[in-house]
């Protein structure tokens, strides 16, 4: 039975690939110890030279690890940016280094492009929170409504929403209507946190990111008590009272902007793991607490994976035309919201 189970390759750390991602390992240097760098910096050469050879270029999510966010990714970011990247990109080739709703999201915007997964289960909480059939039952329930969809959905929910949103524009989309009412789906809290931003009415739904909900108000008041002088950062997928205890909220572009600008001694960022692990790189006179709540499915795509997918082609992320179409409507619309 144990020679039906699919091993990862093991590439050999080589004086060669010592010589050749040495450039890549020093800006990583104080995230990622020696050790780990001789794992994974034979996948890291193997990738960069593989990518390039195809044309194909790797979007990463800021909640990737390191050595994936610094050192194999083309464009790097929140769902925004990647959103936007995959609109630009030239390559014939997308590899989406994030979740299955991402990869989708790509293909919606590049329809003639080959978009990969490094693995298919990378799901998300909040996107199997609500379906397509969810959203047409709130359209009936709320009729004359403008349904606001969170990105991180299915493309099937999108193609059912009027527009989409990121946290880095969930306000200003909102405001874009002349409704006095809005409702925003699936995220509870976000909505929760715009609506304090904005006189509309908003009506929410009740899903979430199993990641930022667990974070509580007693968690930052600790944090706090060990490090009186921490500048304390939240997402707005975090409940409103986390948000409040919170020095700053904003996306995960906004958070990374805050620590580059702000240069604060010490920061606590109320986010996934591997988000602190990024902007350290980028900020090395910060010292970051690291509170730790992971993403389980931002964490299935590793170097193996990728280079595997590269390798192979797969997996294939495949939208059907005709929700494509409806689903890119409202992607598009979002697109066109001056921010």
């Amino acid at each position: 039975m144990l020679d039906t189970i699919e091993r990862p390759q093991v590439l050999q750390f080589t004086a060669e690939v010592a010589r050749q991602t040495a450039d890549l390992y020093e800006p990583v240097r104080k995230v990622i110890s020696e050790m780990e760098w001789c794992e994974h910096a034979p996948y890291i050469y193997a990738i960069n030279r593989l990518k390039k050879e195809m044309g194909a270029v790797i979007l990463a999510h800021n909640y990737m690890t390191p050595e994936i966010f610094n050192c194999v990714a083309d464009f790097a970011g929140d769902s925004l940016q990647l959103a936007q990247q995959a609109a630009k990109t030239d390559a014939d080739i997308i590899v989406q280094a994030g979740v299955h709703f991402m990869a989708e999201t790509s293909k919606i915007l590049s329809p003639e492009k080959t978009v990969l997964i490094p693995d298919m289960k990378a799901g998300c909480s909040l996107a199997s929170s609500i379906t397509a059939a969810d959203v047409r039952l709130l359209r009936e329930k709320y009729p004359g409504v403008p349904i606001v969809t969170y990105v991180n959905t299915s493309a099937e929910v999108k193609a059912e929403s009027d527009i989409c949103c990121t946290s880095s524009n969930a306000l200003a989309i909102v405001e874009s209507f002349d409704s006095d009412t809005v409702l925003m789906i699936p995220d509870q809290y976000l909505a929760k946190n715009i609506a304090r931003q904005t006189k509309k009415k908003i009506l929410t739904y009740a899903g979430s990111c199993e990641v930022h909900e667990r974070f509580t108000p007693e968690n930052i008041r600790a944090y706090r008590k060990a490090w009186p002088d921490a500048v304390v950062l939240a997402h707005p997928e975090c409940p409103p009272e986390v948000v409040d205890e919170a020095d700053f909220s904003g996306s995960t572009k906004a958070m990374a902007d805050y620590v580059q600008n702000k240069q604060p001694a010490r920061v606590v960022m109320i986010t996934e793991c591997s988000m602190s692990d990024n902007v350290a790189v980028q900020n090395p006179n910060v010292e970051f607490v690291r509170p730790c709540n992971l993403c389980p499915h931002m964490k299935r795509i590793t170097l193996p994976k990728i280079l595997k997918t590269l390798q192979t082609r797969q997996t294939e992320v495949t939208v059907d035309p005709a929700i494509a179409e409806r689903a890119r409507a409202a992607v598009e619309r979002m697109l066109a919201v001056p921010v």
